[in-house]
């Protein structure tokens, strides 16, 4: 008798497409069954409202994913394929489909001639509506380049070389189109001035937290810190870039980082996350602050600033993508005070005083405003204090957030000295060489090795950094033995370590910042949180096959020993500081002798439920509420339970996401 599940038969699977805003869709699925079908339309995992036939009737408005569900009177089911539907927003796109399109490609953005100097980054842009979605091919003088197929072609470093023409090709299984060809010139600089300002070394912190234990999580500070990460190398800086940092971790990190600073080098700390202003003071919130916080759970910004002033660089510059809404309406304005007139510090925070910073999560892209700007400007050959001016009037310029959000730049900068300006190293190489040491030991990752198998088979593990404490670990296996069939890999690790990118939504967005010609593993593994690592970090490595001779399937198994990857080197958990008082006024973070504190890889904090994202399309926000914001009645019942029963802790903020929805623009 066969089985009632094999009755059901999708013949006509729906299609993927890629349209403009509110264009009008037909996603299709036909299939084939005993009696009556019913049929359920799903978006992402929630059921469409009347969603319920072979045909899903829509306008787009965002990107989404689809799936349909087919029943029959039997309570038997089988779903579609999944399919997405990319909606493009572009404002004046070169074509848009008519009355007669029948879904071949249609080129609505053409990448577009640049002439950049040497060393810079090029992006050429091609986009492409389509039924199916169009595919991308980029040719470089008439040559495909192997691996190429996005709607960005990125060029780093760009020298003469690259002084060619570029287009692409858009094809689906209607037709083939080309776009219009690109040309990449240099210019040639202006030989650099006599009096040319120079750093000794640069070195760049930079601390991203999105995923607190009890304050709504965030989505930006990863693809923020990865990209301004990779700005900044480009700049010529070290860069140690880390994500989600308990407050001990913070302050170890921050410790570790001083130690590479001496005169004449250019430090740069960059934070994203939640924080707030309490007397004066600006402040930064760990991932495991509780609910409310208190100075004394979180990281003072003034003190970390005074201490890099103590190490005399050439240039301290603080930049920081956070809220500063103040506990009380009477707090008195935050201060830079430098030790002497110095001159080398400047200060930038995503907004001014008692307001908020707000974070985009439009369509597949989330991003700081602040950051989003200064990313745009920060490869420019100018004064840095111009180029946070360039970035406030570019924030100032966006609807999105106009009379919400506004930098704030302050400075004692006496000389125009930019991120850009050349290393030189003359008088300083033994300095350097311990700095480049240190700093190796943050960024080292295992070596790429081959484990054998009994059976004959070969798994070849190798490593990626996405950050300095997230580590990808791919595995491919390779036969090698015509007796050994159908293998398939599982990684673990031990200690276990984990993944805290894994939910929906964020594991795209992590995927999504490999390199492009990162090879398609058979298995991949991504351990987060390396700086909680105390000892050697081992993979287990489970193979699974059939025997060819006898059709038996069979398991082995392979561990083996990487050491510590990354900032797990540095062993922060050794700087980390016993529980002690408040960091005091003058700054430190740590008083002199104090014992330090091991931190368990196994006891750090447990993450909360995910918390539902902002909409395709729509802005979320990272701020930090006052406690008096509430209505009238409820603040009226708030202030006689306080006058009945003082509290210094009654108007503490709150984390909470911003409630106001905001139209986004391209």
């Amino acid at each position: 008798m066969l089985s009632l599940f094999a009755e059901i038969v999708i013949v006509q699977h729906p299609l993927s497409a890629c349209l403009p805003l509110n264009y009008r869709v037909t996603l299709s699925v036909r299939a084939v069954g005993t009696g009556p079908l019913s049929y359920q339309w799903f978006q992402a995992e929630d059921e469409v409202p009347g969603g319920t036939g072979a045909d899903l009737v829509f306008e787009a408005r965002c990107t989404q994913k689809y799936v349909c569900r087919v029943n029959d009177k039997h309570c038997n089911c089988v779903f579609s394929e999944w399919v997405k539907v990319k909606v493009c927003d572009i404002p004046r796109p070169l074509a848009r489909p008519s009355g007669t399109w029948q879904g071949e490609p249609l080129i609505a953005v053409n990448p577009a001639s640049q002439t950049v100097r040497r060393g810079e980054r090029v992006t050429l842009q091609c986009s492409a509506f389509g039924i199916p979605a169009p595919d991308y091919q980029w040719y470089r003088n008439g040559n495909p380049l192997p691996g190429k197929n996005r709607e960005t072609l990125q060029i780093e470093n760009v020298d003469g070389d690259h002084e060619v023409w570029y287009l692409c090709s858009v094809s689906n299984v209607l037709e083939e189109k080309w776009t219009k060809p690109a040309k990449i010139s240099l210019v040639v600089p202006d030989p650099p001035a006599a009096s040319e300002l120079t750093a000794t070394d640069k070195v760049a912190l930079l601390i991203g937290n999105l995923n607190y234990a009890h304050h709504p999580a965030l989505m930006a500070p990863m693809m923020d810190v990865h990209e301004l990460a990779n700005l900044l190398r480009q700049l010529g800086f070290r860069v140690v870039s880390l994500l989600d940092l308990t407050k001990a971790e913070m302050l170890a990190a921050i410790d570790a980082f001083l130690q590479l600073l001496d005169r004449g080098v250019y430090a740069l700390f960059y934070y994203a996350g939640h924080g707030y202003e309490c007397s004066g003071r600006n402040y930064l919130v760990a991932v495991d602050a509780p609910q409310p916080y208190r100075p004394e759970n979180c990281v003072s910004v003034q003190g970390v600033m005074r201490r890099m002033q103590e190490r005399h660089t050439a240039l301290n510059v603080i930049l920081l993508d956070t809220c500063r809404k103040w506990y009380n309406q009477n707090c008195a304005l935050s201060e830079i005070r430098s030790l002497a007139p110095l001159g080398n510090t400047v200060y930038g925070y995503a907004t001014c005083e008692d307001a908020v910073a707000f974070e985009v999560q439009d369509g597949e892209r989330s991003s700081g405003i602040f950051t989003k700007y200064l990313n745009k400007h920060i490869l420019r050959p100018e004064k840095i204090t111009r180029v946070l001016e360039q970035v406030s009037e570019d924030l100032g310029r966006d609807p999105l957030v106009t009379g919400r959000q506004v930098v704030e730049v302050r400075h004692t900068l006496k000389d125009p000295r930019g991120l850009g300006d050349p290393v030189r190293t003359a008088g300083h190489t033994r300095e350097l060489r311990v700095r480049d040491l240190c700093w190796r030991r943050a960024n080292e990752l295992p070596e790429r090795r081959t484990l054998a198998f009994p059976c004959g088979a070969e798994v070849e593990l190798s490593f990626s950094a996405l950050f300095s404490n997230v580590i990808i670990v791919f595995a491919a296996v390779k036969p090698g033995d015509r007796g050994v069939l159908d293998c398939s890999l599982s990684l673990r690790s031990n200690p276990v370590m984990e993944d805290v990118f894994s939910n929906l939504g964020r594991l795209d967005r992590m995927d999504s910042l490999l390199p492009n010609d990162t090879l398609s593993p058979d298995c991949s593994l991504r351990l987060c949180g390396l700086q909680k690592l105390q000892r050697s970090l081992v993979i287990e490595v489970e193979l699974h096959y059939t025997r060819a001779d006898c059709g038996a399937r069979l398991t082995e198994s392979r561990q083996q020993d990487v050491g510590k990857p990354l900032v797990a080197r540095c062993e922060l958990h050794r700087r980390t500081q016993a529980a002690g008082p408040a960091e005091p006024e003058g700054g430190r973070d740590r008083r002199e002798g104090a014992p330090f504190l091991s931190i368990d890889c196994t006891a750090s904090y447990r993450q909360p439920p995910r918390q539902p994202q902002g909409r395709p399309g729509r802005p979320s926000t990272r701020k930090a509420e006052n406690g008096w914001k509430c209505a009238t009645t409820a603040a009226a019942a708030a202030a006689a339970a306080v006058a009945k029963n003082p509290s210094p802790r009654s108007n503490e903020p709150e984390e909470n996401d911003e409630n106001e929805i905001l139209e986004c623009s391209t």
